[in-house]
This record gives structure tokens, sequence and C-alpha cells, in this order.
């Protein structure tokens, strides 16, 4: 009897009784479970009738044994139609409602954050960027995130129930994949979690998540699978989903398991340089790359695709780095992709700190800015 109210749980989490679904936390859920609702009920809306025919018919025609079976061979067109046509037209708007669904989940909208996953056995890393990679999934609710993933090893499949998401991760390329959050995970109170740290120090072991239901830092969550159930060890590989309220939350946790350290922000920025990946499409020496060099870049007015000039200054540098279509310079492609959700204003300013150390303008423009009038600096 005790284990009765999980038996009704088929896929929610096991601490809530008698729940069919996990919560609907994202905006996939809601049609997912309605298109799973509606090809139930066609199905079942086929089973009975179909299985009461069945066994009437095989009741009304039985013969009874060593009499002589009798052949058919007369039809009803309508009938045959019927059953032909209806079952069609049920099965082509499944067919629609499915395919809808699918397309929706391999659409990823222009401005997703991006966070990076990184799957091996039998553990999950998620890179948030400026270096930080924490195994926790932190999101920020009602913005869409795009989530990039790689294997190591073998494939994998990233699963989040409460979003009803659900990707192969395969070695040897990258896959993605998109949800939109829509419920924020709560947060426990101070005294609760304090007493959870406490036990968990006490009894010299490692964080119990299936216990506490919260993470370390006492954020309520969502689970985080792998559904690829073919081999050894990989439905050990379970994480946690934490959906952030505000950006502020985000980026404070996000900075909380940030590397910087002691670094100058211009060092930092070099080593972002490096790390994000920056190097491979813009140099530092003058050549043209793939994007245009940083050399003496800063400071300088640029002449952009659509025919607009712009100067290269922090914002620009901000904005170019979040939203690197919207303003592309004259002679290069728009292939570079956006760094929103991946880097906290710490990872922004120390790439806008080592572009302009890179800059001999840099001295001019900072000192532009210092003679302009109180109410331009205000604008």
């Amino acid at each position: 009897m005790a284990m009765l109210p999980a038996a009704f749980s088929l896929l929610s989490d096991y601490t809530e009784d008698y729940a069919w679904f996990p919560d609907s936390a994202s905006t996939f859920a809601a049609d997912s479970d309605w298109l799973y609702y509606a090809i139930t009920a066609v199905c079942i809306f086929f089973f009975i009738p179909i299985s009461i025919c069945l066994f009437y018919f095989a009741a009304k025609y039985r013969k009874a044994k060593g009499e002589k079976a009798e052949s058919q061979v007369s039809h009803n067109t309508p009938i045959e139609l019927l059953w032909s046509i209806g079952p069609s037209i049920f099965m082509v708007g499944m067919f629609v409602m499915g395919a809808r669904a699918y397309l929706d989940m391999r659409t990823i909208p222009e401005g997703a954050n991006e966070i990076g996953v990184q799957s091996s056995k039998w553990s999950w890393s998620m890179d948030y960027g400026r270096g930080t990679y924490h195994p926790e999934l932190h999101l920020l609710v009602n913005e869409p995130v795009k989530l990039t993933m790689q294997s190591s090893d073998v494939i994998h499949s990233l699963y989040i129930p409460a979003f009803r998401a659900k990707k192969d991760v395969v070695p040897g390329r990258y896959n993605y994949m998109w949800f939109h959050p829509t419920k924020v995970t709560e947060k426990v109170s101070d005294e609760e979690l304090a007493n959870a740290t406490k036990i968990t120090e006490e009894s010299a072991t490692a964080w119990d998540y299936d216990k506490w239901q919260f993470t370390p830092d006492g954020y309520r969550f969502y689970d985080l699978y792998c559904a690829e159930y073919c081999g050894q060890d990989h439905s050990q590989m379970q994480t946690v989903v934490v959906v952030h309220e505000t950006r502020e939350d985000l980026d404070a946790w996000i900075k909380k398991y940030s590397s910087r350290g002691s670094d100058t922000l211009e060092a930092y920025g070099e080593k972002l340089y490096a790390r994000r990946g920056c190097i491979g499409c813009h140099t530092t020496n003058g050549t043209s790359g793939t994007g245009p060099t940083y050399k003496d870049a800063f400071g300088t007015t640029r002449q952009l695709a659509n025919g607009e000039k712009v100067t290269m200054d922090e914002n620009y540098v901000r904005e170019s780095i979040l939203v690197p279509k919207a303003k592309v310079v004259a002679g290069f492609q728009p292939v570079m992709p956006s760094y929103k959700g991946q880097l906290s204003d710490d990872d922004l300013d120390s790439l806008v700190a080592y572009i302009k150390s890179l800059s001999a303008n840099a001295e001019t423009t900072s000192e532009a800015d210092a003679e302009a009038t109180p109410e331009e600096n205000a604008e």
C-alpha cells in the first residue's frame, strides 16, 4: 500500500502523490500534454468499439466444432468507406499536430540565452561562460534558452520532464535544443538551508539532493536526467534545473562560481578572449579575420553593412557580443553567435577593458567622454 501513490505517479516526481505528470514549467508542456491526451482519447475512441465488435462478431458467427466455415463475399461500400476514410482523417490530424509541435521544438528563436552542455560518463557540465562550469543548470524565467550540447564519449540524452524537453547528445557533433521556462523555482528559508548545511557538514558527506529537495544554495529544482538507458549508469546521470526570477539573482549565482578571482578586468578579459573563442575570428595584430581586428579598433568609427556609421565604444562592444547581428560591420558576414546568457556583466566589462587596452584610440575616446557636458553624459 505504501507504494500505491508512486504507482499512480508514472512520470511525476515521487514526492508528489497521485500526480500523473510532473510540473508544467515550460511553454512546451501545455502543448505536449494536450497532444498526449488527444491521441490517447482517439485511441480509446476506436479501441473500445473495435474490441466490442471483435468479441460480438466472434460470438455471433462462431461455428460449432466440425461445421464447415462460410465465406462472406459480399460487401458494404458505405461502411468500408467510413471505416477507411474516418480513421485516416484522425491519423492525418494527429500527424499534423505532432509535426507542428516537433517543428516548434526545432525552431530556436533569435536572441535565446545560450548555455553550453558537456556530457560524459556519467555527469553533466554546464558552461556559463567566463570559465564558469557547474553541474547544475540555472536559467532565467520567461526567457528562451538554447542549449548547445556535445558529448565526449557516448550517446547521452538530456531530458527535463518538467519542460517536456528531450534531446540526444551525440559524440563528434554539436546538438541543440531550446525551451522557454515559465515557472520560477523557489528558494527555501535561511533557517532550513542552514539546518541542512549543518547536518551535511557534520556527516561529512556530499550534498544529498534527493533528501533535501533543494540545492546547496537553497534553490528548489526540477530534475534533469539522461534518458539513454542503453548502457551502464546512464540512469545515474542526474542533475537539477533551477529557474531564477531575475537576471540579478542569476548573475549573482554565476558570479559566485566565477573564476576571475584577483585578476584585473584587462587580464581576465584576455583570458576570456582565448577561452570563449574570440581569438578564432578577431585578431589583435591588425590583420583581418572572419571578424574585424581588435587592434586600435576601440574609439574608431565603423562603417556598417546597412550604411550607417557607429563609434566603437563600450556600448557598441557590449551590444555586438550580446546581439552580434544588430550592427554588422561592412565587409563581414553576420556569422557571430550571440553570447547572451553566457557572459555576466563582469565578463562583459572584462572583455571591454581588454579590447580597450588594445587600442591607442581608447584614451582619445575617454578624454572626449570626460569633456562632454553633464547633459550629454546624462543622455
